[in-house]
């Protein structure tokens, strides 16, 4: 049997957690829904949310990674009592995992893609309608689209292949260090521009007004949805690095910073993106428009332009290609616990299958665009199975597996959580009670609320 390979530093096994969970979303979904519901007022409410909802189950995935010292693959098989069946649900938590690559290498490419684009000069001198016709370009060439994602699911495969500390650690280190970098020169950037000030009151300064012309229930809604998805908790994907650590420190303190980093990462895209846009008046909507329509917009009227372009979507790149690494890693680890197979093999079975699972979600947007399920395409399908089913359900198998006597339970979660020093998981009875009644009920409406959103809209 190999020694399991461990991260090289306390920083590597911070910033490849954090990498995770730093998506999309955190640019293109936060900046937006925090205009929308008065700024300040509700990033408090969002912050009130990552505390009692994604905290806690980030120190839960961490614990059964670290007390298992394996994947998704056996964690359940080690820790579980005798004859209990929690084990079966690792099956759907890595179904979870490519479900999730199905289609986000494709967005990672398409970032890739509008990188190049940008260092090229394509957008000098395009009108705002050639920007949007860029994007559809892009997203109508089947061929085009197939190149990019094959190009970051390979970049991302030979990273894996080059083992946790000398490939994933090490390019992770680099990755996430140039992208805080990249943040602030951006962040200068945009909040130096003329009529930037406008934007930043927009953003941050707490509006309850506003946020109950917009529905405070919504706006609780959206907290609480943001809050939980952005950080990826549920499919164990979070649980592999805790399987790659030692014991010398608490789990608390590592969720804490991982979740400070997450929300840095998200509250910094929006000091990017609403000086620029207020700046030259233009509309900060949300989702890919964003992104890829309405920013190529803004830095084609800003002096050097093309450079701040490339900046940004160098950090786009960063942002998804550290999401793609570390659930490829994941992916793979899952196949070395179950099999027992070296991670040449299991590198070359996994790519095979990552690359051609992905290849529906591009037919998705282009030879297949006809077909949908409820007016959602392929990609939309997927991204509703990972996240309004897997993560709220996957979390629930672990919040019940830590705190009942019929999973793990609490006496065994809280000594793994609180082994080594630094910030303690609270053991208070009301922390107990809430974590066991409150907490899954929390998860439950979640779940619900996403087939409710299905139905009703």
């Amino acid at each position: 049997m190999e020694t399991r390979e461990k991260f090289s530093s306390r920083l590597g096994f911070i910033l490849m957690s954090a990498g995770c969970a730093i998506g999309l979303g955190n640019v293109w979904r936060f900046p937006y829904i925090t205009g929308v519901y008065g700024g300040g007022a509700f990033v408090l409410l969002y912050l009130f949310f990552l505390l009692i909802l994604g905290l806690p189950i980030i120190v839960m995935e961490f614990a059964v990674g670290r007390g298992s010292q394996k994947s998704i693959a056996k964690s359940f098989n080690e820790l579980e009592p005798k004859g209990s069946k929690w084990h079966i649900y690792r099956y759907f938590g890595i179904a979870g995992n490519y479900l999730l690559m199905m289609f986000y290498t494709t967005i990672g490419g398409w970032m890739l893609a509008y990188f190049v684009k940008m260092v090229k000069g394509d957008f000098v001198g395009a009108d705002t309608k050639q920007v949007e016709a860029i994007f559809g370009e892009l997203t109508s060439n089947r061929n085009e689209m197939l190149f990019w994602m094959i190009l970051i699911s390979v970049l991302g495969l030979i990273v894996c292949s080059m083992g946790l500390q000398n490939g994933v650690e090490k390019m992770t280190k680099f990755m996430m260090s140039s992208l805080f970098v990249i943040m602030l020169i951006l962040v200068v950037r945009a909040t130096t521009l003329d009529g930037a000030v406008d934007g930043l009151k927009f953003y941050l300064l707490p509006d309850f007004g506003k946020m109950a012309e917009n529905g405070f229930k919504e706006a609780v809604f959206a907290a609480m949805g943001q809050s939980f998805f952005t950080l990826s908790v549920g499919i164990g994907a979070l649980a592999i690095f805790g399987s790659y650590i030692g014991k010398e420190r608490r789990l608390t303190g590592e969720a804490i910073s991982i979740t400070v980093l997450d929300t840095v990462v998200a509250l910094v895209a929006g000091l990017i993106i609403f000086p620029s846009c207020f700046a030259f008046d233009v509309n900060p909507g949300q989702g890919p428009g964003l992104v890829f329509v309405t920013l190529p917009n803004v830095f084609r009227e800003m002096a050097g332009g093309r450079i701040w372009g490339a900046l940004f979507f160098l950090f786009m790149s960063f942002a998804a290609f550290s999401t793609i690494i570390a659930v490829f890693q994941n992916i793979l680890q899952f196949a070395r616990d179950m099999w027992g197979i070296s991670l040449k093999k299991s590198v070359l079975i996994n790519g095979v299958l990552l690359i051609l699972l992905a290849v529906p979600c591009v037919l998705g947007m282009t030879d297949w665009a006809g077909f949908s399920i409820g007016e959602k395409s392929i990609m939309d399908i997927e991204d509703f199975l990972v996240s309004n089913n897997l993560l709220p359900i996957g979390s629930l198998v672990y919040l019940l597996f830590c705190m009942t006597r019929y999973g793990w339970g609490w006496d065994n979660f809280i000594k793994e959580a609180n082994t080594g020093s630094g910030v303690k998981f609270p053991t208070h009875k009301a922390i107990r009670f809430y974590l066991t009644f409150i907490l899954p009920l929390i998860v439950l409406f979640i779940f619900v609320q996403g087939y409710w959103g299905l139905i009703a809209g």
